[in-house]
């Protein structure tokens, strides 16, 4: 490299620490990021590069055949997981610009959050729960699936050594329980892996689990935010219910669209958290929120599946358990879990690896559609 080009080097990253000076107090700096492995780094801010790693990661690009609530519409304007993940890191980032936290860090949080979702969404999640309990004696949870992709299964069982930052919020995003205050907690690498470890035995501890940065808190009140307007729309647009049907007590407070849901809700948590070392909701916006949410239960994600619908996921997922786990166990390299997952991972993961682990691994990163040809083959 030239000596003109170090000096242009130079001046950009000057140019990308000044804008850092602008942050809040309460934001999380990027000379702040912990990784597992040290390594050189270059002029990209260190979540900044997080956030290139998950978008070229090969399970970010599977987020387009996944399901978000509502799996084989004919309607092409029902959202799928790609559609989520993309919502929740723009209201994350507007939340985020406003109250001035660090954005890099919001949207890798933000686009890496669901990366652990299994094919059918939280019906594929909950069957495949039932066999890593069965088998293992584990409980299966799309956030701590989504730590395990980046940590251990992504670039052929190296991982993508993000930042613990990152991999934290990742964590922590469950917001499936809406709070008025999200605080964030300190934590070290060992305790951070500690959690997550524990998290396989413990489901209780999912419950629990607080955000070590302010921007994992926003991501986590975001996620709720990113659904429940987008989720009503699709249930309207498919029929399952109409607008009328919502309540007064929700849309006086809330509003009766997406946009509008979306906008009060970002509006009161940044009129309530603007120079705090939390994210705050106002009583009467949390209420409006939790009554959305139990709507939603409703009227919408116990009807997404019929009752044969998930007898046919059921007795599919559990095939291909049985039926791969006895390909591992006979060596069989024909099978789809050898030619399509097993033989591009590395020595340490194969060795270091239940095949019963294994199999779950690669059921939970199929899409939607990959599952489906799978069960059809052999039903």
């Amino acid at each position: 490299m030239s000596k003109e080009n170090i000096n242009q080097l130079k001046k950009v990253m000057e140019n990308l620490k000044k804008h850092e000076e602008y942050l809040s107090p309460y934001a999380t700096k990027s000379t702040a990021a912990i990784r597992f492995n040290e390594e050189k780094g270059d002029f990209r801010p260190n979540f900044f590069h997080d956030t290139d790693r998950i978008i070229h990661s090969l399970s970010y690009t599977r987020y387009l055949d996944k399901t978000q609530v509502f799996s084989y519409s004919i309607n092409d304007h029902i959202s799928k997981r790609i559609i989520h993940v993309q919502l929740v890191s723009k209201i994350a980032r507007t939340i985020g610009r406003a109250l001035k936290l660090n954005e890099d860090l919001i949207e890798a949080i933000a686009l890496g959050h669901d990366i652990g979702h299994t094919p059918l969404g939280h019906t594929g999640e909950r069957i495949l729960n039932d066999i890593s309990k069965r088998e293992l004696q584990e409980y299966f949870n799309h956030n701590i699936q989504s730590v395990r992709t980046y940590l251990t299964l992504e670039r052929e069982g190296r991982g993508c050594n993000l930042s613990l930052q990152t991999l934290d919020g990742i964590m922590c995003h469950n917001g499936e329980m809406p709070q008025g205050i999200y605080e964030p907690i300190n934590k070290s690498k060992e305790e951070f892996i500690e959690e997550y470890n524990r998290c396989y035995k413990d489901q209780s501890l999912l419950k629990k689990l607080r955000p070590m940065t302010l921007e994992g808190c926003v991501v986590r009140i975001s996620d709720i935010i990113g659904y429940l307007g987008r989720d009503i729309e699709d249930g309207i647009e498919l029929k399952v219910f109409k607008k009328t049907d919502l309540p007064d007590s929700i849309t006086d407070v809330l509003g009766t669209t997406n946009r509008e849901i979306v906008n009060t809700i970002i509006v009161d948590i940044i009129n309530n958290s603007l120079d705090k070392p939390y994210i705050k909701i106002s009583d009467n916006i949390l209420n409006a929120i939790k009554d959305l949410k139990d709507f939603n239960y409703k009227f919408i994600y116990e009807k997404a599946n019929t009752k044969d619908t998930i007898e046919f996921y059921e007795k599919g997922m559990n095939l291909l358990f049985s039926h791969y786990l006895n390909d591992i166990n006979k060596n069989n390299r024909s099978s789809e879990i050898y030619q399509v997952f097993l033989n591009n991972m590395n020595s340490t993961y194969l060795k270091n690896t239940h095949p019963k682990r294994m199999v779950i691994d690669f059921i939970a990163g199929m899409t939607d559609e990959y599952f489906i040809k799978c069960v059809n083959k052999y039903l």
